[in-house]
């Protein structure tokens, strides 16, 4: 890290900085995440000049009481870092099905340190760096769809009130349908039963089509609706 900058290794360090962000945030901007393009480019930015400043002030340090301020200068990386942290509690939302924005934050968290690897003029580190983050983002969210996950639903059911609830069990489970829960509510006017299923099952991708056992149902004389409700949490 040399002493003295001068403005053409500054604006190498602000280009790369503003790749690097952009990068990052068109893949959080194009699949309409809180924190999009232009988030992502004001944190790398904001780290990236954080750590220029440092950069500049070296030049200050070890100098007499009488003529210059000594500075701790890590402590402005490290209240970027921190400042970032708010950033990304912001950016995750609690919903009544799961949990969103994760991923949103632990990006802004890392294309931070992005910024600061640029700002300190460690390039080849922040270029590094960033074709990881685009691997992660980008190559794995494709093999993630050949993952098999486990994914959740609500299977509400009007039916007759002579409908065979332990059939409908068995029906359930040869699809491959895991039962967790069941509930069951009878009704004089007009007479029907209402029950309930919490359900899982295992399928590829992290969003499951409804599965085919519920066209099934559906033909039934003696299920009067169908509800299917997925809980899968978004992220």
């Amino acid at each position: 890290m040399p002493l003295v900058l001068e403005w053409p290794e500054i604006a190498l360090r602000l280009a790369f900085a503003v790749l690097a962000g952009a990068l990052i945030g068109f893949d959080r901007d194009e699949h309409g995440r809180p924190a999009g393009l232009r988030t992502t480019l004001l944190v790398c930015l904001a780290a990236t000049l954080a750590m220029i400043e440092v950069n500049l002030l070296l030049g200050q340090v070890g100098k007499a009481p009488d003529s210059f301020v000594n500075l701790d200068l890590m402590r402005l990386p490290l209240g970027i870092l921190t400042g970032v942290g708010f950033i990304g509690g912001g950016a995750i939302l609690r919903r009544q099905d799961g949990v969103i924005g994760i991923t949103t934050a632990a990006s802004l968290w890392f294309v931070t340190v992005i910024g600061l690897c640029f700002g300190a003029g460690l390039i080849a580190l922040g270029l590094a760096g960033t074709a990881m983050a685009m691997v992660i983002l980008w190559a794995l969210k494709w093999l993630e769809k050949f993952i098999p996950r486990e994914h959740r639903a609500v299977l509400v059911l009007r039916a007759a009130p002579a409908a065979p609830e332990d059939d409908l069990d068995r029906a359930l489970e040869s699809a491959g349908i895991g039962i967790s829960s069941r509930s069951i509510a009878y009704a004089s006017e007009p007479p029907e039963a209402r029950i309930e299923w919490a359900v899982r099952w295992r399928s590829r991708g992290k969003t499951a089509e409804p599965p085919r056992f519920l066209a099934d149902f559906a033909r039934r004389r003696d299920i009067l609706s169908l509800e299917w409700r997925t809980q899968d949490p978004a992220r």
